[in-house]
Parts: C-alpha cells; sequence; structure tokens
C-alpha cells in the first residue's frame, strides 16, 4: 500500500512572509453568478510558504530554478531530529544514515510556531562538520520545518549553493516522518523564470 503525506504549507490570503518579504495576497476576482466563472489572482514571493531555493538566491549562479533537471527534485529522503545535531558536531552520526543524493530533511519542531517572530527568528544548530557531510554525500537537497537554517551573511545557504545543493524551507508535517525508515520525497517547484519557487512537496511512503 502506498501512503502520501502532504508537508506543503496552505497558500492563502494573508500568509505570513519572511520579515522585509510581503505577505501573501489571494483573492477571488471573478464570481460565478455575476461573471459565469470564478477565478482568483494569486500574489506572492517566491519565498513565502513551502518552496525551494537554488543558488541563483544568493550567488551568481545565471541558471533558474526550473532549469535544474528533474531527478534534482526527487530522491531518497532521510529525516534527522535537528535537536541530535546539537550534541553531534563531527556529524559522524549520521555517517551512514544519509546516503549519496538523498534528500535530507530536518525536523526541528517549530511548525506549528509560523507567523511568529519566534518562527521567522529560530535557525537550528547546523555545524561545519555537518554541512561538509551533507557536500561529502552530495545530497539533492535539504528541507526543514523552519524559515531558514541561516541568518545574513547566510554561511549554511551558501556553503550549499557552493555545491548546487537546493534547499526547501517552511515543511510541514515532519512529524509524521520521525519514525519511518522508508520514504521517498517528491517535490516540484513552479516551471517559472525566477531564482526559487513555492512548490508542493509530499513524502510517499510504500507499506
Amino acid at each position: 500500500m502506498t501512503e502520501y503525506i502532504d508537508l506543503t504549507r496552505l497558500i492563502r490570503d494573508g500568509l505570513k512572509a519572511y520579515p522585509g518579504d510581503r505577505n501573501t495576497i489571494l483573492k477571488k476576482s471573478k464570481f460565478l453568478e455575476k461573471d459565469s466563472y470564478n477565478n482568483y489572482l494569486l500574489e506572492t514571493g517566491m519565498h513565502t510558504g513551502t518552496h525551494i531555493d537554488s543558488p541563483m538566491h544568493l550567488t551568481d549562479n545565471p541558471n533558474f530554478l526550473y532549469e535544474y533537471p528533474l531527478d534534482c527534485f526527487i530522491g531518497h529522503g532521510v529525516i534527522i531530529d535537528a535537536g541530535e545535531l546539537k550534541g553531534d558536531k563531527n556529524g559522524k552520526k549520521f555517517q551512514t544514515k544519509i546516503k549519496d543524493r538523498d534528500v535530507v530533511l530536518l525536523y526541528t519542531g517549530k511548525a506549528e510556531l509560523f507567523g511568529s517572530d519566534e518562527y521567522f527568528e529560530y535557525t537550528p544548530d547546523i555545524s561545519e562538520e555537518f554541512l561538509n557531510l551533507l557536500i561529502e554525500k552530495n545530497i539533492k537537497m535539504l528541507g526543514m520545518d523552519c524559515s531558514s537554517p541561516d541568518k545574513f551573511p547566510f554561511p549554511v545557504h551558501r556553503k550549499l549553493f557552493s555545491n548546487k545543493t537546493l534547499m526547501i524551507e517552511n515543511l510541514v508535517n515532519l512529524d509524521f516522518l520521525l519514525n519511518v525508515e522508508e520514504f521517498e520525497i517528491i517535490a516540484l517547484p513552479l516551471k517559472i523564470e525566477a531564482d526559487s519557487s513555492i512548490a508542493r512537496v509530499i513524502a510517499k511512503i510504500e507499506h
């Protein structure tokens, strides 16, 4: 039996954005009774809600996100409780857990605080050694249920982008994967000429 878990935050009117960006605007623009059809207009930044960052976001890499091979957005998933990173600065604990070209997800438990100052101020404790391990394993993407892995000048972003590793931010429901040994991540961005994109992210589990 196949089970799918939606890891995507709902896009809605007023969805909070990272401080400095504009919140999402989603309005109904046409009405069936008056216009004979329904329609909605969406105004959102590409870094609002669940989204994927590409190297263009913070570097001079010229490639739009849509230009990356589709294989980059689909892969074997592995989840790590961010609390475990504090006791394993050298990353050795995860040497065998993380495989080549995995999609690594960090569970921080902060998803329920979305929209609050605490949510946007929090960053997980990611060491240089752990980052080096992710690059050594050549992971496809690093995802997390918080708004960012770091603050300005964004050393974690830049380190991963130097290896063309993509990032997924503002995930939800990662707690459902904590005790799952095998799952696949499918994270599809819009086909859009932009540095990054809002995305639908799901976990696929075979029972």
